[in-house]
């Protein structure tokens, strides 16, 4: 296919029209009526499965006074006649003022936002107050220039105490029934109806971890205790805590309530921080270029005065030679006006008996203003405790977090169950005085466990040589079974970047273990070693040599390369390499570096090689004997759909979109992938349809409608089946709105006046919902399905468990059915869903999410590495977004994401 879209190639393609190059371009909504799409109600529940008592860490809300009613006041905060900002400080003044007005709000207990907006459970007094608040608050002097000059060390001051004055209006703004939520519960009443009550509810349950010394991160608190902690390395420390959220559900009022997970800086000593950071042993080692980047903006405490700073830097010389100009004082405090030059180091054993050790070869903290620096010595200050760390984590950190923080089952319903109690919900003045009360304990709902392959014959998994392999709890194995599409590998080569890997005893050790899998794999026809002297190069040197070195062994490119990395996980060669090969060589590659090479492991590895060579490793039955339900008798499309962001802390790197789209239909195993760059932050794809100036359409829709009519002998889809990850409840209708509306235009352009019918279903990971057996120990089953109690009041929703989870507890996957113009009943779509957590090609277990979303991941993942998007400014000064580039025609249909 030519992807620049030419109209000699469009002409000689049947589904295009044939009357001119450009005649597709007219067909446009323009002058028509665009389909409109409604996200549809729930219509029934499923009956297929073995029912199960499951319990879900919901807590049922009780509202005792249904008449209850929210009354909004808006809250300013004025100091000088200037607006005060900050949660932390604005709290401590809202409490003080209820502590000293009480009386003249009625005793009227509130929930406040910590910015502008306070609720209460009963009406105040009066419409509007003005208050005048003092805070007084311990403070260390920093003089008005009388002794201390820029760069000088904090000194102490005489007073301890200093008040300031606050004044704080409130006015009346809004009443807000509880009663919308009962409406919305009995379905008589639209969601929105229920977004301001759920909103001060939401309030009350920050104040109420506010309260407690609570770090807040969304609707997640965080209390610093060393049992709820985890060192995962490079001085960042992941902290348990709880997310709590009430929610509205078909069993009515709940709240939810799970363990949640935020990384912080580890507190302590700043120069621990540093050696743990830098993974250093010693402080001579630190690169203070890095340390002064890392260290700003985080809090300190010092050990002297007992008080907190914010780094805004470093100095420039050590604390022995860093100099700064002071005016002496004697006893009495009274100078003579002479300014003299002393060092950091000489202030603090002369002028206060501290004498530095550790840091006194080391630059100072700067915890001043741009032009009137503040230094610290090192060994005075540590990290204040609950401070967030907000870059991305490395692989590493990653794995250590995972290892340490699984917990079973039966621990994880203990420690939410005493999480509640111990919240003290049900004393909660707000709460009370609204009459919501909250349950005790976790709520029973009912399960089903949908057949598995053990007992279906429609689930089957097919292999080899017609033979069957049946899944045991979700899992299988390829022992002495073959690949049901084995594909031949000959003209290949073994490339090494690793000064570890035996590349000879690998390649006969995958022949042998190919042979066993029906893989007839040839001998390699080089394999080549990386000089050691370019381990010493940047990763697109290593490459470009090691391609150099290829071109000089082979007279003609191979057909596939096996790539031995230097390091685990994403190594700075890995994006370069494919690069290289995918866009500008179109030869496939698979990417691997072991550190124990046995069967198991080179499996693994054959079953990403015959894929992305075009074989299939196993098909379900149904698919094997093409008698899929609803898809087998119409041309069936579906589509997997993710967007994935720039790292943490990295808000200008633009965000990746990837769609991929099933082929050779009635297969709904293969897939083809199309990938672009968007807008950083962007979560609606924009890119899937992509008018040019020319009338062509370069969006990722064109791309994978083509290919699906090519490899399905020249069938259209009829039908489209749209899965479409990490979108929340909130954006559901720009789903609908402008990607289906993109779709369905790409879909015109390519000269069709009909529109398919579309079921699109949106599949959310990231939320709070576990599900657990009442008395075991272990997870629940694969295939355990709920569509009751704790679903949507009245949309289109249920939670699937499709995997077995073997460590830690299970995250069923939430599913949202936006529409369904296909009539699938709900047994028909959720068997299907869970037939497509059985066809990824690249595992011998059934996986959390359907197979197409996982591939649209893998995708992004995969060409988000092609471009170092941290070395471009472009998106940061407003500029282009830059483009990935496109996949070589040679490659572009192929699984290479797998």
């Amino acid at each position: 296919m030519d992807k620049g879209g030419s109209p000699d190639k469009a002409e000689a393609n049947p589904i295009l029209p044939v009357t001119s190059p450009n005649a597709a371009s007219t067909v446009e909504f323009e002058g028509s009526n665009p389909p409109k799409f409604s996200i549809i109600n729930r219509s029934g529940t499923g009956t297929s499965g073995k029912r199960v008592a499951l319990l879900a860490n919901h807590f049922k809300a009780n509202i005792n006074v249904p008449d209850a009613v929210f009354y909004q006041y808006n809250v300013t905060i004025l100091q000088d006649n200037k607006k005060v900002e900050g949660k932390g400080i604005s709290r401590k003044i809202i409490d003080r003022l209820y502590r000293t007005y009480h009386s003249e709000l009625a005793n009227r207990s509130f929930a406040y936002d910590g910015e502008g907006i306070l609720y209460t459970g009963g009406q105040l007094p009066q419409n509007r107050f003005e208050f005048t608040v003092v805070l007084e608050e311990s403070f260390v002097g920093r003089g008005s220039g009388d002794g201390e000059s820029p760069g000088s060390p904090i000194k102490r001051s005489r007073q301890s105490f200093q008040s300031k004055t606050f004044s704080v209006e409130i006015s009346y703004a809004a009443s807000i029934p509880l009663k919308s939520i009962a409406l919305v519960l009995r379905g008589a009443a639209a969601e929105h109806d229920s977004f301001d009550p759920l909103r001060v509810l939401a309030v009350v349950l920050r104040q109420e971890a506010a309260n407690r010394g609570c770090l807040l991160v969304r609707q997640s608190f965080f209390l610093y205790d060393s049992a709820n902690t985890v060192d995962v390395g490079g001085g960042v420390t992941g902290i348990r805590g709880f997310h709590s959220s009430f929610r509205t559900t078909q069993g009515g009022l709940s709240l939810n309530m799970d363990m949640s997970t935020t990384m912080i800086l580890t507190p302590g000593p700043v120069i621990n921080f540093l050696l743990a950071n830098q993974n250093v042993k010693e402080p001579r080692y630190i690169d203070w270029a890095k340390a002064k980047k890392m260290l700003k903006n985080m809090r300190v405490k010092t050990s002297h005065r007992n008080m907190e700073f914010k780094i805004i830097g470093l100095s420039e010389k050590p604390c022995n030679q860093q100099y700064f100009q002071m005016k002496p004082r004697n006893s009495n405090g009274v100078g003579d006006g002479q300014t003299i030059e002393i060092t950091v180091s000489e202030y603090f054993s002369q002028h206060l008996g501290i004498e530095l050790e550790s840091s006194l070869y080391l630059p100072c903290l700067d915890v001043g203003k741009s032009k009137r620096p503040i230094y610290l010595p090192m060994e005075l200050c540590s990290l204040v405790p609950l401070q967030r760390y907000k870059k991305a984590l490395s692989a590493l950190q990653r794995a250590s977090l995972v290892e340490k923080s699984r917990q079973k089952p039966p621990e994880r319903m203990r420690i939410l169950s005493d999480a509640v109690k111990n919240c003290r919900y049900n004393e909660d003045p707000v709460l009370v005085d609204c009459g919501i009360s909250i349950a005790k304990h976790m709520t029973k709902v009912e399960g089903r466990v949908l057949e598995t392959p053990k007992y279906v014959t429609n689930l089957q998994l097919k292999v080899g040589n017609n033979n069957e392999c049946i899944p045991q709890n979700g899992r299988w194995n390829f022992n002495q079974k073959t690949f049901i599409r084995p594909i031949k590998v000959d003209r290949w080569v073994i490339v090494n970047f690793s000064a570890r890997c035996d590349t000879s005893r690998l390649s006969r050790d995958l022949i042998d273990c190919g042979r066993t899998k029906g893989m007839q794999i040839e001998c390699p026809v080089a394999l080549i070693e990386e000089d050691p002297q370019q381990r010493r190069e940047g990763p697109v040197a290593r490459v470009e040599k090691m391609f150099e070195l290829i071109r000089m062994k082979l007279s003609r490119p191979p057909k596939f390369i096996l790539c031995a990395l230097p390091e685990r996980k994403i190594s700075d060669i890995y994006g370069p390499w494919k690069k290289k090969c995918l866009t500008e060589f179109g030869i496939v590659t698979q990417c691997i570096s072991p550190l124990k090479i046995n069967d198991q492991y080179l499996t693994n590895v054959l079953l990403k090689i015959n894929s992305k060579l075009g074989g299939i490793n196993s098909l379900l039955a149904i698919e094997h004997a093409s008698c899929i339900p609803k898809i087998t008798d119409t041309p069936t499309m579906i589509l997997g759909m993710d967007v994935s962001h720039g790292s943490p802390g990295r808000s200008d790197m633009p965000s990746i979109s990837a769609v991929v789209g099933s082929r050779c239909w009635p297969l709904i195993s293969q897939y083809r992938a199309s990938v672009r760059t968007q807008s950083p932050k962007l979560e609606i794809i924009d890119a899937l349809y992509k008018p040019l100036a020319n009338g062509e359409d370069d969006g990722i829709m064109r791309e994978l409608l083509l290919d699906f009519y090519e490899s399905s002998k020249g069938r259209k889809p009829t039908q489209i089946i749209v899965f479409r990850d990490g979108v929340s409840e909130t954006q559901f209708n720009q789903v609908l709105d402008i990607e289906l509306q993109q779709i369905v235009k790409a879909y015109n352009h390519l000269g069709e006046t009909s529109v398919p019918k579309f079921t699109v279903i949106v599949a959310q990971k990231n939320h709070h919902t576990k599900l657990f057996q009442a008395n075991a120990s272990e997870n629940v089953s694969p295939g355990t399905v709920v569509d009751t109690e704790i679903v949507h009041p009245r949309n289109y929703d249920f939670y699937m468990c499709s995997h077995a989870g073997s460590i830690g507890t299970s995250r069923p996957a939430h599913y949202h059915v936006l529409i369904d113009e296909n009539g699938f009943s709900v047994d028909e779509l959720q068997n299907l869903i869970h037939s497509l957590s059985y066809v990824y090609q690249r595992s011998t277990s059934a996986i959390s999410i359907v197979a197409p979303i996982y591939y649209a991941h893998l995708a992004a993942r995969q060409m988000g590495q092609f471009v170092k998007f941290e070395d471009l400014s472009e998106t940061s000064s407003g500029g282009p977004i830059p483009e990935l580039p496109r996949l070589h025609e040679e490659v572009e249909s192929s699984m290479f994401f797998c």
